[in-house]
């Protein structure tokens, strides 16, 4: 309110000849209004663009969050998928080992059977070719067996 009074005495201080005080009270009045409408102008501008530049952070920080919950899942689904492999390998090598022991020509030698990403590697001696020819058509029956690599060696003692 002070600073409005002396606007006006300010106005009214002015060496006008043609003016009236009424009339410099109205020029000292419409200037304070025009000034006022200014500092709205400018405020509600600067209140605008603190409204953007902080949405701005928000959407950045809210981008970050979400690569970094994306990593996160695709990190944990990478390790996920490795232990089912893992899993799903041991299974298909007791499986196919089990399978043989259980054959009556095959159970007689040691084969040894490895799994890795479903490729099965057989590796030992065995006394033909058929029964190597049929450890590895076992090998080939379970499910989850993308390959059969037959290292047997067939050892004719």
């Amino acid at each position: 309110m002070l600073g409005f009074a002396v606007l006006l005495t300010s106005g009214c201080n002015k060496t006008d000849s043609n003016q009236t005080p009424g009339q410099k009270l109205d020029s000292a009045i419409a200037k304070t209004e025009q000034a006022a409408a200014e500092a709205k102008v400018q405020g509600e501008q600067s209140g605008a663009e603190i409204k953007a530049k902080t949405e701005a952070a928000f959407a950045k920080a809210g981008s970050a969050l979400k690569n970094a919950t994306e990593n996160a899942e695709s990190s944990s689904q990478v390790v996920a998928n490795k232990t089912l492999n893992k899993i799903d390998d041991m299974a298909i090598t007791t499986a196919i080992s089990a399978e043989l022991l259980k054959d009556a020509e095959i159970k007689l030698f040691r084969i040894n059977v490895d799994t890795k990403d479903g490729a099965v590697t057989l590796k030992g001696s065995v006394p033909s070719d058929n029964v190597r020819a049929r450890a590895a058509a076992i090998a080939k029956t379970f499910s989850g067996v993308q390959s059969v690599d037959n290292q047997l060696v067939v050892n004719s003692n």
